[in-house]
């Protein structure tokens, strides 16, 4: 398959890898045609998608059993009056109809726009107004309908609502106003692909960011986005027909079609679902090893929570290769599931506005706390504040150069936001606004988000290298580390951390101490939290990101009282 879209598919080495990617892009590309239906012609009987529940339900998937019901959803969507270029939100956790759904719009040139089921009637509003949604198709969940039907009012656009029951509760009535998938996708009519031929630059599906600061971002991509994640899946993950991979992540997240969609399916493997309401390391574990995981991939939270349980519970010998991204991954976590498993955890690094950007290929050594090397699919530079070049050693944002034109895999821009797309991209060049350092053998090591990064006494202090050091103390499950005003010093780096559950009965002074000296030990002195706050939790977005901006602005409002 991907002997189509690349002038050469066999790399033996970095050199050999950036030296000779290039992509041979159709004129009229579409994943759903342009791959899922051709595996469907030469493989029809080869395993796309395994999906499970938590409730024991399990459905195998074949890429010809794929096309028959991708088809029967475009067609479905078409009576329903969805057409090429509408707004379609999905909202359907890990329910199996949204992959029909995703293949189903993108075969009728239809904007996919993933959402997550946490969203409020106001955030629904917001999205709806802000993208002119037209259709929503959801989960059949109480609270998700709820808030959509609270949005309506205000969302003039919005013309369609679907919802979809899980298995269990087939049957089961959709509220007043819906459409019902279940009884109604069975009738749809025999699909007749469309009159039309998308351009490779049409939007094909948009992804609202997590808003970890201000009002979430419309990051529109083209239908060369999907082919950017050709990397992704054959390369950074690995992956082959033979490999059964999973990735842990909601589908209202752009790490879902990092992991779950695109890339795996260039590379013809099985894509494991395991559908369930709440994680436990234990439930995806348990998972893994039933059905013979041989490749996995979730952020470094998930990782966190797994290398604490009891490793010899479980039989993992099926799982081969792991991978991690969304944020960064301390070395603490690596070593231990190193020493536990074998496996090196290989890091990534992308945003929502693009494909994985920077990688640990598998000729690539991994080296615990780096995000490893650039894609050459980006032309990745390392910018100070000026505009010129960082040495090695140096900080400075990660930042991709579009002189030679928009590379496959970036995003279009901010939809109807000129103004706020200019900030983030100019003079051709995108800034991630990302902040790193590469050493001499060309790895990137994470620093923090430049708006993240603590001036204290006159020292820049990335909240990644405080975080990294605590991570090492056996009593820390997960920290944030973010800057306190200060009179005299400007700044002072604050931890707040989250305790293992042995620990908690020993959360006080002496252990705050403690952990200051390790810390001391750990990194360099000055870079000691001179305040640590102990809580059960840590605030995060709806991707799982750690929101340090709530951190910082209630600290800001106890400095005000």
């Amino acid at each position: 398959m991907i002997e189509r879209f690349l002038k050469q598919t066999k790399f033996t080495s970095e050199e050999d890898f950036e030296k000779n990617l290039q992509f041979n892009a159709p004129e009229h590309f579409n994943f759903a045609y342009d791959v899922m239906d051709a595996w469907a012609a030469e493989q029809p009987d080869k395993e796309c998608l395994l999906w499970a529940s938590e409730r024991g339900e399990e459905v195998h998937t074949t890429y010809a059993q794929f096309k028959e019901q991708t088809d029967r959803t475009a067609a479905y969507f078409q009576s329903l009056g969805i057409g090429k270029g509408d707004k379609v939100m999905l909202i359907l956790k890990r329910h199996y109809e949204w992959w029909l759904s995703m293949m189903g719009l993108c075969k009728l040139g239809a904007v996919a726009i993933p959402a997550t089921h946490m969203l409020t009637a106001k955030d629904i509003e917001y999205r709806n107004q802000m993208a002119s949604i037209k259709a929503i198709i959801c989960a059949n969940d109480e609270y998700v309908t709820s808030q959509i039907a609270g949005a309506m009012a205000e969302s003039p656009t919005v013309k369609v609502l679907v919802a979809v029951n899980s298995c269990v509760q087939v049957g089961h009535p959709v509220p007043e106003g819906f459409h019902d998938w279940h009884s109604e996708w069975p009738m749809a009519p025999e699909f007749h692909k469309p009159d039309f031929v998308n351009n490779n630059d049409d939007i094909m599906m948009m992804y609202f960011t997590s808003g970890t600061t201000g009002e979430p971002k419309a990051v529109a991509h083209d239908f060369l986005y999907a082919l950017g994640h050709l990397t992704t899946g054959v390369y950074w993950h690995n992956l082959n027909e033979h490999c059964i991979h999973l990735t842990v992540a909601d589908t209202g997240w752009g790490k879902a079609v990092w992991g779950k969609l695109y890339g795996q399916w260039f590379a013809g493997a099985t894509v494991f679902v395991y559908d369930h309401e709440k994680f436990t390391a234990e439930k995806v574990m348990r998972a893994m090893e039933h059905f013979h995981v041989t490749s996995f991939c979730a952020p470094p939270t998930i990782y966190r929570f797994m290398i604490q349980e009891d490793f010899s519970k479980y039989d993992l010998s099926a799982l081969k290769y792991c991978t991690t991204a969304g944020e960064a991954l301390e070395p603490a976590v690596f070593e231990k599931f190193y020493g536990l498993t074998g496996l090196k955890i290989r890091e990534g690094f992308g945003q929502t506005e693009t494909t994985m950007t920077l990688g640990t290929l598998p000729w690539v050594e991994p080296r615990p706390g780096s995000m490893g090397k650039p894609n050459p699919q980006y032309k990745i530079r390392l910018l100070h504040q000026d505009g010129t070049d960082c040495e090695d050693g140096e900080n400075g944002e990660i930042c991709i150069d579009t002189n030679a034109g928009k590379p496959i895999g970036l995003f279009c821009g901010y939809y109807r936001d000129e103004e706020l797309s200019k900030k983030v991209w100019y003079d051709n060049i995108y800034h991630t606004g990302d902040l790193a350092w590469r050493d001499e053998n060309g790895y990137f090591w994470f620093v923090g988000r430049a708006d993240d990064v603590i001036k204290s006494s006159g020292y820049r202090i990335g909240p990644f290298e405080v975080e990294s050091a605590l991570m090492t103390h056996p009593a820390v499950v997960e920290c944030a580390v973010t800057g306190v005003p200060d009179p005299i010093r400007g700044m002072v780096v604050k931890a707040t951390v989250v305790l293992k559950e042995k620990f908690k009965a020993r959360a006080g002074e002496e252990l705050i101490k403690e952990l200051q000296a390790h810390v001391k030990h750990e990194t360099a002195p000055y870079k000691y939290p001179r305040i640590i706050e102990f809580v059960d939790c840590l605030p995060k977005t709806i991707s799982g990101k750690i929101r340090r901006v709530e951190l910082r602005d209630k600290d800001a409002q106890k400095n005000q009282c």
